[in-house]
């Protein structure tokens, strides 16, 4: 029979409570070496993707992180013990770099949310509405306004990202910024947080944000470390499992 992984960890035994996780197996601790693996058996080859599924392995991780640090694995990763075995000694080094890394902490979630470009926007489609209508020199202005407005996005969003790092400075261990979103969403930033100063954390941007009233902040977490465990490529590029 296979096990459907979800997370890693280090410096546990067992797990305190009986839980149930994918399709309700029970789940339980496999010892790996240095390691230890969170899994359940499961009986098929793949879990379907579904809300039940994802709910399942959110909250298994999201157990785990109550006692210890989990390192995720992405949803999906179905596996035989001499696959899992395999993967633990061949990828041993970069694990254990990986947990070391992240243990202790937790992920706090950041998105920043501008409607200062919504007077700019109107005032370009007041001017493009008072040109000739002519389909070429409205889609050439259509273009460019665009582009100008990415570009515009892009530099803000930048700015944004290391005004932000500035002021979490040392209460950040490690930080994942996107700036590749939405008109008003200019960036998500992911920040590796030790569990001690999330107090401190969420102070420290509770009185930042006063200092940028045209920007709105929505501030999650604490979460298991999904964006820093580096773990999902790893394992499918080595096995080629789902």
């Amino acid at each position: 029979m296979k096990v459907y992984v979800y997370c890693l960890t280090a410096g546990i035994d067992a797990l305190p409570n009986a839980l149930r996780g994918i399709a309700g197996g029970e789940v339980r601790l496999l010892k790996a070496g240095d390691f230890s693996v969170v899994v359940s058996d499961f009986a098929g080859e793949k879990a379907p993707v579904n809300r039940e599924n994802a709910v399942a392995h959110a909250a298994v991780v999201q157990k785990a992180l109550e006692h210890t640090t989990p390192l995720p694995f992405r949803f999906g990763v179905v596996v035989t013990h001499a696959q899992l075995e395999s993967f633990m000694t061949a990828r041993h080094d970069a694990l254990k770099a990986r947990l070391d890394l992240v243990r202790g902490c937790v992920e706090m979630s950041v998105k920043v949310i501008s409607s200062a470009n919504d007077g700019e926007r109107r005032r370009a489609e007041e001017q493009t509405n008072t040109l000739e209508d002519k389909p070429g020199t409205m889609f050439l202005l259509e273009k460019r306004r665009e582009l100008r407005g990415s570009e515009a996005r892009t530099a803000e969003a930048q700015a944004i990202a290391s005004w932000l790092q500035t002021q979490t400075g040392e209460l950040v261990r490690e930080t994942r910024i996107d700036t590749n979103l939405t008109d008003k969403i200019l960036l998500a930033a992911s920040h590796l947080v030790e569990r001690g100063v999330v107090d401190q954390y969420r102070t420290t941007l509770k009185s930042v944000r006063l200092e940028r009233p045209e920007l709105n902040f929505l501030v999650s977490g604490p979460w298991p470390p999904y964006s820093f465990a580096n773990i999902d490529l790893e394992f499918k590029s080595q096995f080629g499992v789902s």
